[in-house]
């Protein structure tokens, strides 16, 4: 123990070298997982046809990939440049405006009304606010491209290794009823037979519970993302499909996800219309009220089962480790967790009373 804690330091930079090695294969491990989901419904549609009876798995995994990708990509490609062009409109307004108020303080004509002296007594600057705002997004942009140069050996990196992972993670779902057979011999082969059930049943509740918490994430996620667009053509805001097929995408993430939609939403909508903006984030908040005090408890809390504290921890360490995905893969860890804590506290209170 004493050892452990004065070389913790090189423990860790060990583990983490082991982590890299293996870091396709983990990815490979957490696509499986996500793209299980769907695959198991459209395996079990495809089961009834007769015709495509023999072809079963391979086309359930096409269609899951598709689904999967297809939904992210479609996103990606329909809201990224909007926001790119509704943040470059703003960039110029904001701009524009100032110009405006420094014209308005040296203009004659408004310097007795109450708006030119109030401007006069404020004393700014505002094309020197101009200027410096410009020069702010000009060395942000530089420090922007000079990130994604810096970035351009990673990111090639990160591509072959979700490659390698996406690839293993077909191999696993091709054979997955094999390959836990095998896992389930090794364990009871080299492990002590008791100690070999444990870990088949901490894998068992993990995978269940995992696929329940996706299963109801990306139900809770379509709910929300289809009121969204209802109520936004009801009430007239622009971008009611985009904005809503994003609202949904984001909904994945537990908690700030939609935050994040909010956010991007209003910038867009801003572009175009400011009430409606305004509008669009009171709905917005209203909806993830009634969303999260009457959908999502039904929907996701009845599957998973996990206090509100231990998702909000589970969210938090999970960013922080693993950003979106980590967040995504913390609730359901978390909820495992607290499902074998819990059969662990019933049998140890079991063996307390009766002894």
């Amino acid at each position: 123990m004493t050892f452990g804690f004065r070389h913790i330091s090189s423990i860790v930079s060990v583990v983490l070298q082991l982590l890299d090695l293996v870091k396709p294969l983990l990815i490979g491990v957490i696509l499986a997982l996500i793209f299980n989901v769907p695959m198991s419904f459209f395996e079990r549609y495809l089961r009834t046809k007769p015709r495509l009876r023999n072809k079963s798995r391979p086309l359930a995994i096409c269609l899951a990939l598709i689904l999967v990708f297809g939904i992210f990509l479609g996103v990606t490609v329909l809201v990224v440049p909007e926001v790119v062009k509704a943040v470059k409109l703003i960039v110029q307004i904001t701009g524009g405006g100032l110009e405006q108020l420094a014209q308005m303080e040296t203009d004659s004509a408004l310097a007795n009304t109450t708006a030119g002296q109030y401007l006069e007594r404020i004393d700014i600057d505002w094309l020197g606010l101009k200027t410096q705002m410009e020069e702010w997004v000009k060395a942000r942009s530089g420090a922007l491209v000079n990130q994604v140069v810096g970035a351009a050996g990673s990111l090639a990196g990160g591509v072959i290794s979700f490659s390698i992972g996406l690839i293993f993670a077909i191999y696993i779902l091709s054979g997955k009823e094999r390959l836990k057979r095998q896992a389930s011999r090794v364990l009871h082969a080299w492990l002590p037979r008791k100690f070999g059930d444990s870990l088949i049943h901490v894998a068992s509740v993990c995978s269940r519970t995992f696929r329940l918490f996706i299963a109801g994430q990306a139900t809770e996620a379509i709910i929300l993302g289809t009121l969204c667009m209802i109520g936004m053509l009801i009430l007239r805001i622009p971008y009611a499909p985009m904005i809503g097929a994003l609202v949904g995408v984001t909904a994945l993430i537990p908690i700030v996800g939609a935050f994040i939609g909010t956010i991007v939403g209003a910038i867009m909508i801003l572009t175009v219309n400011p009430f409606k903006a305004f509008v669009f984030v009171v709905f917005l908040l209203i909806l993830q009220q009634i969303e999260g005090n009457m959908i999502y408890p039904k929907v996701v809390g009845s599957k998973i089962n996990l206090p509100a504290i231990w998702v909000l921890a589970a969210v938090t360490i999970g960013g922080n480790l693993g950003g979106p995905i980590g967040m995504l893969l913390g609730v359901s860890a978390a909820s495992a967790a607290y499902a074998l804590l819990k059969e662990a506290t019933a049998e140890r209170e079991k063996s307390n009373f009766h002894s």
